[in-house]
Protein backbone atom coordinates (compact mmCIF):
# COMPACT_ATOMS: atom_id res chain seq x y z
CA UNK A 1 0.00 0.00 0.00
CA UNK A 2 2.97 2.67 0.95
CA UNK A 3 4.68 1.37 -2.38
CA UNK A 4 1.50 2.36 -4.41
CA UNK A 5 1.30 5.86 -2.75
CA UNK A 6 4.72 6.35 -3.61
CA UNK A 7 4.38 5.48 -6.80
CA UNK A 8 1.07 8.04 -7.23
CA UNK A 9 3.37 10.78 -5.87
CA UNK A 10 6.29 10.12 -7.29
CA UNK A 11 6.23 8.14 -10.29
CA UNK A 12 8.57 4.91 -11.46
CA UNK A 13 11.78 5.62 -11.04
CA UNK A 14 12.96 3.08 -13.60
CA UNK A 15 15.65 0.92 -11.91
CA UNK A 16 15.10 -1.82 -13.43
CA UNK A 17 15.36 -3.00 -16.85
CA UNK A 18 14.31 -5.87 -19.49
CA UNK A 19 17.66 -6.84 -21.71
CA UNK A 20 18.39 -4.90 -24.53
CA UNK A 21 16.21 -5.85 -27.97
CA UNK A 22 17.29 -5.27 -31.21
CA UNK A 23 14.60 -5.00 -34.25
CA UNK A 24 15.11 -7.11 -36.99
CA UNK A 25 14.91 -5.22 -40.40
CA UNK A 26 11.00 -5.31 -41.93
CA UNK A 27 9.80 -5.09 -38.59
CA UNK A 28 7.86 -2.62 -36.91
CA UNK A 29 9.60 -0.65 -34.38
CA UNK A 30 8.66 0.88 -31.52
CA UNK A 31 9.19 4.59 -30.77
CA UNK A 32 11.98 3.91 -28.47
CA UNK A 33 13.68 1.66 -31.25
CA UNK A 34 13.99 4.18 -34.33
CA UNK A 35 17.18 6.01 -32.50
CA UNK A 36 19.10 3.59 -32.00
CA UNK A 37 17.68 0.11 -33.66
CA UNK A 38 17.37 -1.24 -29.81
CA UNK A 39 15.62 -0.63 -26.51
CA UNK A 40 14.80 -1.82 -23.26
CA UNK A 41 12.16 -1.16 -21.21
CA UNK A 42 11.42 -0.57 -17.47
CA UNK A 43 9.98 -3.88 -15.96
CA UNK A 44 8.10 -1.94 -13.31
CA UNK A 45 6.00 0.37 -15.59
CA UNK A 46 6.33 -0.38 -19.38
CA UNK A 47 8.06 2.25 -20.95
CA UNK A 48 10.67 1.50 -23.43
CA UNK A 49 13.80 3.61 -23.69
CA UNK A 50 16.37 4.08 -26.44
CA UNK A 51 19.45 1.83 -25.68
CA UNK A 52 23.17 2.64 -27.15
CA UNK A 53 24.98 -1.40 -27.47
CA UNK A 54 28.24 0.92 -28.05
CA UNK A 55 28.01 2.53 -24.69
CA UNK A 56 26.28 0.09 -23.06
CA UNK A 57 23.54 2.57 -21.56
CA UNK A 58 20.08 3.33 -21.43
CA UNK A 59 19.25 6.80 -23.33
CA UNK A 60 16.72 8.31 -21.14
CA UNK A 61 16.63 11.70 -20.86
CA UNK A 62 16.10 14.63 -24.02
CA UNK A 63 19.77 15.93 -23.40
CA UNK A 64 21.31 12.08 -23.66
CA UNK A 65 19.06 12.06 -27.09
CA UNK A 66 20.47 15.13 -28.31
CA UNK A 67 24.22 13.97 -27.71
CA UNK A 68 24.00 10.42 -29.26
CA UNK A 69 22.70 12.27 -32.47
CA UNK A 70 25.30 14.53 -32.23
CA UNK A 71 28.08 11.81 -32.23
CA UNK A 72 26.83 10.02 -34.81
CA UNK A 73 26.95 12.95 -36.95
CA UNK A 74 30.40 13.47 -35.63
CA UNK A 75 31.45 9.77 -36.80
CA UNK A 76 29.75 9.81 -39.96
CA UNK A 77 31.96 13.15 -40.78
CA UNK A 78 35.56 11.63 -39.65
Amino acid sequence: MIGKFVDAVFGCWHARYSFPVTVRRGQPKPAAAFLTGTYVACLDCGQEFPYDWQEMKVISSPAERREYVSSLTHRSAA
